[in-house]
């Protein structure tokens, strides 16, 4: 038993390890290509500007949806070559708010079309693709309802595709509501590294990156190309994404054009957005990797989509490591030479120095102060080994589960200086909320034996862990209690006023029954 757990013990975090060198490979990718900047190759003429069509999908976003609609009608563009989409899958109050908002866009002259499915078959993917059928534009930008483009975005995308070659170009997402709360910096900090770092660094190298969803803007014959929009996965964009460039189109990313979006202002919330795109990724995984491993593109194109549809596993090796703390503990005061064990040392800090460093560079890039990421980083941390049972449990579905079911992030209409305003829509009781109170009794214990028996080098680890555990359990336990709701609201995500409203035919079937390292 002692030879089992201390195997289980290295593999694990040479595991963890693993993903932070390909971390740290990512970092040293965007130090290389750091000062380059992306840019059109040519520009369109004001009169040879293509039609544009503006996709905002939704359902139950009473809160935004007036917010997103009426942004999108500010965007500048001729109006001529500009259509505006709300494919709204409501079953609320919604969708009387959406309809009445795009009735008197119309009376000013906007061409604004609203569209109301009777049933969600395929979900989001379902909406985006009925909506393309009957889409003006030959491009099509997307704005999911947490959004407030700003007027220019389209103008800043459109000349990218002036090179018949490119078949995507994503914007990098801003924050509403950064400085609302300690859990929205985190989140902030969590995504800045992404679009900052990760984006950046696959795209200026020649590595696949994905459509994040929103904020990006496509070629509507790309998408049709790729085999359109499939809902054999609850993230498909990333899915459509793998397809389009397997195809041999050219995605471009632009960091310096942003649109900012609400970040989910509770726990909940965020852990139900979690929880949706390590279950994708992972689904898309499994769909796709065998794919792009026979398809005739670079190795180092291969390799990146390896890490970047598994990076989620890694869930899986927190959990067990959080485990394995206190049984290692003992052992190694029992072993008669312990330090054939500090092989962990350097894993550790491959993993967790390559996390520090990899959002520190993002934060001082995007805002020029390293110093507020360094009093942040440890909550981060910390938040990240929290989520753990929520998106490990998220991997391992998506690896095994056949359930494509779409549950969307409620949003709140909060921005930066406002006060957390009171949502018509809850969620159910998480059960897996007791796996992450126990986990922080367990690592809480395992913190105070590392005291106890003076392991100092191990008290820093297990500290970010218990605290981790702690925070998101508590914090989840509080909500679902109800002290931040307000009683008698809804009792579900999706659930309120029934309203009737004009329906688009859906061509579908109905479905079956089926990132700190995100």
């Amino acid at each position: 038993m002692q030879t089992f757990v201390i195997i289980l013990y290295l593999i694990t975090l040479g595991a963890l390890a693993l993903y932070g060198i390909h971390r740290s490979a990512l970092l040293i990718l965007y130090l290389r290509h750091r000062r380059e900047r992306t840019e059109p190759s040519a520009r369109f003429d004001e009169a040879d500007l293509p039609r544009v069509t503006v996709q905002l999908p939704m359902f139950n976003e009473m809160h935004v949806a007036e917010r997103l609609i009426k942004a999108a009608s500010n965007i500048d563009y001729p109006r001529d070559r500009l259509e505006i989409q709300v494919l709204d899958d409501s079953t609320d109050a919604t969708s009387a708010i959406a309809r009445e908002t795009c009735t008197s866009l119309r009376s000013e002259g906007v061409d604004v079309v609203y569209l109301h499915r009777q049933d969600r078959t395929g979900y989001k993917a379902g909406a985006l693709a009925e909506g393309a059928k009957h889409a003006k534009g030959e491009l099509l930008i997307v704005f999911d309802a947490d959004f407030v483009p700003g007027p220019r975005i389209v103008r800043e995308l459109v000349h990218f595709f002036v090179d018949p070659r490119v078949g995507m170009v994503q914007a990098r997402w801003a924050h509403l509501n950064r400085a609302h709360s300690l859990l929205t910096r985190c989140q902030a900090m969590l995504l800045d590294g992404h679009f900052v770092v990760e984006h950046a660094a696959r795209h200026r190298s020649g590595r696949f990156f994905n459509f994040n969803g929103t904020a990006g803007m496509w070629r509507k014959s790309t998408i049709a190309d790729a085999g359109g929009w499939q809902h054999d996965t609850i993230t498909e964009d990333m899915d459509l994404s793998y397809r389009a460039q397997l195809r041999g189109w050219k995605f471009v990313y632009v960091p310096h054009i942003s649109a900012p979006a609400e970040l989910p202002c509770d726990m909940t919330s965020f852990k139900s957005q979690q929880y949706r795109w390590a279950k994708g990724s992972m689904q898309t995984a499994t769909k796709l990797l065998g794919p792009i491993m026979r398809a005739p593109v670079p190795s180092k194109v291969k390799q990146e989509a390896f890490f970047h549809l598994t990076n989620n596993v890694a869930y899986v090796f927190l959990l067990v490591l959080a485990l394995l703390q206190l049984p290692n503990m003992i052992l190694r005061r029992q072993m008669e030479n312990p330090e054939l064990l500090m092989l962990d040392v350097p894993m550790f800090l491959a993993t967790c120095g390559s996390v520090a460093l990899f959002y520190i560079t993002a934060h001082r890039d995007l805002y020029g102060n390293r110093w507020q990421a360094v009093k942040q980083l440890p909550v981060m941390m910390a938040l990240g080994i929290g989520l753990s049972i929520n998106n490990a449990r998220a991997a391992l579905e998506g690896m095994f589960g056949r359930d494509v079911e779409f549950v969307r992030t409620p949003k709140r209409g909060v921005v930066d200086g406002e006060a957390t305003k009171p949502s018509r829509y809850r969620g159910t009781w998480p059960w897996h909320n007791v796996l992450e109170l126990a986990f922080a009794l367990y690592c809480t214990a395992t913190l105070t034996v590392a005291v106890v028996t003076q392991s100092w080098a191990s008290v820093p680890f297990v500290l970010l862990f218990s605290a981790g555990f702690s925070y998101v359990g508590c914090v989840s336990l509080y909500e679902t209690l109800g002290v931040r709701f307000p009683r008698g609201e809804a009792k579900a995500f999706g659930q309120g006023e029934g309203v009737a409203s004009t329906q688009l035919p859906s061509t579908h079937s109905s479905p079956s029954p089926q990132s700190m390292f995100s």
